[in-house]
């Protein structure tokens, strides 16, 4: 086969992240930068609440760009094998320095496909995590009401 389709979240999908991301952000008190990306790690849908840190505006569009590429949260990346001294250190150096290995980027996946990440940031990763995982739960809660639908 000389050609092949990869799923892709869509707009739609992806407002539904942002929102359930805001909605969790007023909760916790705190705004946030929101990056959503496709499965080509492309941005498709971009927020920035209104105090949320100019300087990780980069950050969370990086986090999603590397959730989505690896299809991994960028948590994972936070152990001993990417710190200095371990065997894949300087990872975050790659892609042009848009690898992150910050927590704050999940992949959004559907039927087992990763079809694009949200990338959060302006809080500690803790509370990025927290705030992406919403916007996550979000596209999983409108995935079953549209039941088969595509993203």
């Amino acid at each position: 086969m000389a050609t092949r389709q990869i799923p892709m979240l869509s707009l739609e999908a992806a407002k539904v992240a942002a929102e359930g991301a805001q909605e969790k952000a007023k909760q916790m008190g705190m705004d946030f930068n929101i990056a959503l990306v496709d499965g080509t790690l492309q941005l498709l849908h971009f927020v920035r609440m209104p105090n949320a840190k100019l300087t990780s505006i980069q950050i969370s569009i990086d986090k999603a760009f590397t959730a989505a590429g690896h299809r991994s949260p960028t948590s994972a990346y936070q152990n001993k094998v990417f710190l200095p001294g371990g065997p894949a250190f300087g990872i975050h150096n790659s892609n042009g320095g848009r690898f992150m290995i910050i927590g704050g980027g999940i992949p959004i996946e559907v039927d087992g496909v990763t079809v694009g990440a949200i990338g959060v940031s302006t809080g500690t990763p803790a509370q990025d995590i927290e705030c992406a995982t919403a916007g996550v739960e979000a596209v999983n809660a409108f995935v079953k009401r549209k039941s088969g639908s595509k993203l």
